[in-house]
This record gives C-alpha cells, sequence and structure tokens, in this order.
C-alpha cells in the first residue's frame, strides 16, 4: 500500500485577496488513483493525512477488509495546510477560514484530475470543510458523511473556540492549557467520573483525572505545534457554510451525530437534517450511543463501522 507524502504546490488567493504558496500535501491508501472509487477524508483539528496504517488515527475504520476496504478503494487525504505534518506552518492565521481550505482541497482535485469522488467523509472540522467544498461543487460527490460537525460553528462552539484562544495566546503553557480545556469539551462528565470515580494518585500527589488531563496536555505538546494549534482552532471557529447552498449538493448525505457531543450537539445535527430532508431527498440521519462525547466519534468503532458500512 502506498503511503508516502505527496506534494502539490498551489499558488492560492485568500479571501483577503493575500497570495500564498501552498505546498498542499496528501496521502493516498488502497487502491491506485482511477482504479477503484475513490474516498475522500478530511482530517479533524490534531489530525492528518496519515487515516491508515500501524499509525493511521482512523486505522479501525480505514484498511485492509476493514469497512472503508483498501482492498476495494483508493483513500485520499490531505493535510489541512498549517497542521505541520508536513512541516509546513502558517504564522498568520486568521487569513485563512474553512472556505479557503475547502477551495485549496479543491484546486488540490484538480491538479490530480479528479472530478468526482464516490464519497467524502469528515470528522468535526474536516466534516465541515467539506460542507464548505460541496456548498461550492454541488456535484463533486456520490456520498457526503459529515461525522459529528455541522454546517457551520454555533455560539457555544464558538465560545469554547474562544476561550481557547485566549488560552493559546497566553505565555505559561499554552498549549498544554488549551489541551485540557479542549479535553473536557471533547468528552462529558459521566464520560470522566465513570472512567475515574475520584481515585486519588498518591505518588503524583493529585487525582487520576489530573493526571489524564495534564498526560494530554503534555502529550498534544509533544507532537503538535502552538502555530497549528492556533490555526485549527481558528478554523472550527469560523465553519459558515452558505445555508441557501446546502439543499443544491447532489450527493446522498447521511449525517451522523453522537447524542451526548458538547461541541456539535446531536439536536442542532438534527436541525440541519429536518430542514435538509424538508427540501431534498436522500437525506439520512444516524446518532452514536455514547457517554463519550464529541470524541466518541474517534472511539465508538463498532456503532460507526455498523453506520458506514450501511451507507457505502
Amino acid at each position: 500500500m502506498k503511503t508516502e507524502l505527496n506534494y502539490i504546490h498551489l499558488s492560492y488567493q485568500n479571501h483577503s485577496q493575500k497570495e500564498y504558496h501552498i505546498p498542499l500535501t496528501y496521502q493516498i491508501f488502497g487502491k491506485d488513483l482511477f482504479t477503484a472509487p475513490l474516498i475522500l477524508v478530511n482530517h479533524a483539528l490534531t489530525g492528518n493525512s496519515n487515516v491508515s496504517g500501524e499509525k493511521g488515527w482512523w486505522k479501525q475504520l480505514i484498511g485492509e477488509n476493514h469497512v472503508i476496504d483498501t482492498n476495494k478503494y483508493t483513500v485520499l487525504c490531505f493535510n489541512i495546510p498549517g497542521n505541520g505534518y508536513d512541516h509546513f506552518l502558517i504564522d498568520e492565521y486568521e487569513d485563512f477560514t474553512p472556505s479557503d481550505i475547502a477551495q485549496i482541497f479543491l484546486k488540490g482535485l484538480e491538479a490530480l484530475h479528479i472530478k468526482n469522488i464516490y464519497a467524502i467523509i469528515g470528522g468535526s472540522l474536516g466534516g465541515g470543510i467539506a460542507w464548505e467544498m460541496l456548498s461550492r461543487q454541488p456535484q463533486l460527490a456520490e456520498i457526503f458523511i459529515p461525522i459529528a460537525c455541522d454546517f457551520k460553528t454555533h455560539d457555544w462552539l464558538h465560545a469554547q473556540c474562544l476561550v481557547q484562544k485566549f488560552l493559546l495566546n497566553g505565555n505559561d503553557e499554552p498549549l498544554q492549557k488549551a489541551r485540557i480545556h479542549a479535553m473536557l469539551c471533547y468528552r462529558t462528565p459521566q464520560s470522566l467520573n465513570d472512567r475515574f470515580q475520584n481515585r486519588y494518585h498518591q505518588g503524583n500527589q493529585r487525582l487520576e483525572s489530573e493526571d489524564w488531563l495534564v498526560y494530554h496536555g503534555n502529550s498534544l505538546n509533544d507532537r503538535f505545534s502552538l502555530e497549528s494549534y492556533k490555526l485549527m482552532n481558528h478554523l472550527l471557529m469560523n465553519i459558515n457554510t452558505h445555508e441557501d447552498q446546502l439543499e443544491k449538493i447532489g450527493a446522498r448525505m447521511h449525517l451522523i451525530a453522537v447524542d451526548t457531543d458538547l461541541f456539535f450537539p446531536a439536536s442542532e445535527i438534527r436541525m440541519c437534517f429536518e430542514k435538509l430532508k424538508a427540501k431534498k431527498k436522500d437525506v439520512f440521519y444516524h446518532e452514536i450511543q455514547s457517554i463519550h462525547g464529541h470524541d466518541a466519534f474517534l472511539m465508538e468503532y463498532e456503532q460507526l463501522n455498523n453506520i458506514i458500512n450501511n451507507i457505502l
């Protein structure tokens, strides 16, 4: 399976008319391009193009004999420019919106001579970017599967991203602190309470739940850059697909929510589904049941596999 990092060098003029030279990187898994149905996967906030294989962040979903079977499909994933996986960073991160990233991805598809896609799948931020892509090219894909995301950032999520922004602009361990706050939004009170049950770590003289949070803060700091996290948080804060474009999307749409999601509440995704269902056919709603909140789309693989297996 060819999984090397590939480059497309693009010139891109963003929404404020500023010119950027973008090294758009991507990986391909499974069948060679143009030999099998193509599935585009858009990664989430701290993800990257490495979706399958030993270190793939979605390896439970994508691989040989998995629900997204690399013996059957070609799987393509771009890196969001500036995520740092390819060592490219963007200092002036507020110059970019999810709309810009969507247009860069579309330019990448054009450079690869890809005109049609069997399915687009995106989780969280990646799904928001996919909404933006399809609003611009409504006939691009046959199937659209946005997971734990909506077509826009609603007020609650915007507020949490604002807190993240304040933390990331601080001077004392900004990335670690922002990640600790984010983990409390990715999970739920029940998830943490059931897991740790107020157990105390005698050696560290603190609760095990605090140990867990500090570990996640330090772990992300070791593998992710502050510049990248600022960009990704800014993008998550500014998903804003034009609602009047949604009904024009030609793909069969399968919206997947998590019943306990604090970032993209299931009630909001259901509302989007109801509005679309009233205007177009082939729109479906699915819900993951979990105590774990937003992160359930990276944890509840049996449910997610069953849902996607019935879609593809």
